[in-house]
Parts: C-alpha cells; structure tokens; sequence
C-alpha cells in the first residue's frame, strides 16, 4: 500500500498509521481522508493485523480540517459531496480495535478524529479543543456529540463556545482521554497497549468492542441484553474453551481466533 498523506508501519499484528501531512500540520485534507478510509478498507481484510494505531506528529496530531479546502465551497458544494460523511468517518465502522495516539495539537476535525477511535492515549504535550466557532462554522464530524458523551454537557458547551483548548491532564481528568504518557514514550507505550490487545482472541476481542460502543446507542436495558447475548456467544468459540482451560491448568492461553 503507497499512500502520500500516511505511512503505514507494521509492528507484528499491530499496523502504526502516521498522519503525514508535516507542513500543514496533519490537517485532514480529502486526499488524507480518502487514503486513510482506502487503508483501513484493506487492513479490516488483513488476518495478520488484530489492532490500529492512529497517529500524527509531535507537533500535531491533526491541527484540524483542511482550511484552505473548505473556504470557499458553498452550501450546495458541501451536501452534493455529502463533506465529512463521505471518506472521514470509516474508522467508526471499522470492526477492529483503534487507539489514538496524540501529541500535540488535535483541533477541531483532528480531535474529532481522535475521538472517532476506541481510546485515546495522550502524550503530555497533547492539546485538545473545538476551535471552529472562531471561523465562523461549528464542529461537523461529531465534535458536538461525541465530545458531549466522554466529557459532560458543560465542559464540552465550554469547549464548543469558547473555543478553548484544555491539556493532557485535564483531558485525563474528564474522561476523554485514557491515560497521560511521557511525550518521548507516546508510541512506544501505545504500540505496547495494542500489542497486548492483539495478543488476545480476534472475535472475542471485536465482540467486547461491539458490546461497550452498544452502550451509546441503547438504553441501559438493551445494552445489557445484547452483551448478554455476545456473552453467551463466546462459549461458541474454541477460544473460550482454550481461555478458561488455560485459567484452569496455570497456563498461558494459545488463542486460534476461533
């Protein structure tokens, strides 16, 4: 896979995504979008990779949508290419589990994107916020909604109307993000977090992804039936048998993704 605006590293069953847009801050232009929904499109088919890892630079994450771009198009121009829905948001169907890893700025589309993924880890150099009522539009890949749900009404309404940018540390503190991690370990750490995930059951692990993001999108009586249902159908799998028997006899369980 050759790509312009990403580079793709593989560390075993873990594919590394760098955002690699240097000289405009990873802003999420079209191509960058369309290239990376193309190589998820791929790494979903591709058995050897169990895990994603989201990235930009140091200095940014994703400073946010391609300005320059999106300037001068009309109303008409942005619902005929249905902008935003069209190539940003792949990565929230994606089936396996996606980590972002931020340091530096992640503004406006870049937080957004961030937050598209199943968690975040962030360098403490990471600086979040939806800065896009300072040009006169608001946010539009789920900055509003998605912000709400990990933060509170309040602090995401401050957020929104103030434009103002909150640190690593308080991101922590309100939930956003996962954990804070020295910015010169931010990849080693989250490439450690995925390896760890991918060393797990496949199925079991996309079933107990497919049962928390259930949580959203359902009253707590239907999220609960359905875990219940995916939890009963992990004894199905020869995974479950492997697992438990493993627990029982003191052993590391060897997973077949079955």
């Amino acid at each position: 896979m050759n790509f312009e605006n990403i580079i793709l590293e593989r560390h075993g069953k873990v594919m590394l995504i760098r955002l690699n847009r240097p000289n405009a801050l990873n802003a999420l232009s079209p191509d960058l979008t369309k290239e990376l929904g193309l190589a998820l499109d791929q790494l979903e088919k591709d058995d050897e990779v169990a895990v994603v890892v989201l990235t930009g630079s140091e200095k940014a994450f994703a400073a946010g949508a391609d300005i320059k771009f999106m300037k001068d198009l009309t109303y008409m121009d942005v619902y005929k290419m249905d902008f935003i829905t069209d190539t940003w948001e792949r990565i929230t169907s994606f089936r396996k589990p996606t980590i972002a890893a931020v340091a530096g700025y992640a503004l406006g589309g870049g937080c957004e994107l961030a937050m598209m993924c199943d968690f975040i880890l962030a360098a403490e150099s990471a600086k979040f916020g939806q800065p896009e009522i300072n040009l006169g539009t608001i946010p539009g890949a789920g900055g509003t909604q998605r912000l709400t749900r990990f933060v509170g009404k309040s602090k995401a309404m401050e957020m929104v109307l103030t434009a103002r940018l909150i640190d690593a540390q308080e991101a922590e503190r309100c939930g956003l993000v996962s954990r804070v991690i020295p910015n010169d370990k931010l990849i080693e750490e989250a490439l450690a977090t995925a390896q760890k995930i991918a060393a797990l059951s496949m199925p079991i692990v996309m079933m107990a992804k497919d049962s928390v993001n259930r949580s959203y999108e359902v009253s707590l009586s239907e999220g609960v039936h359905f875990e219940r249902r995916l939890f009963h159908s992990t004894f199905a799998t020869e995974d479950q048998k492997e697992g438990m028997n493993a627990f029982a006899e003191k052993r590391k369980p060897i997973f077949k993704n079955k």
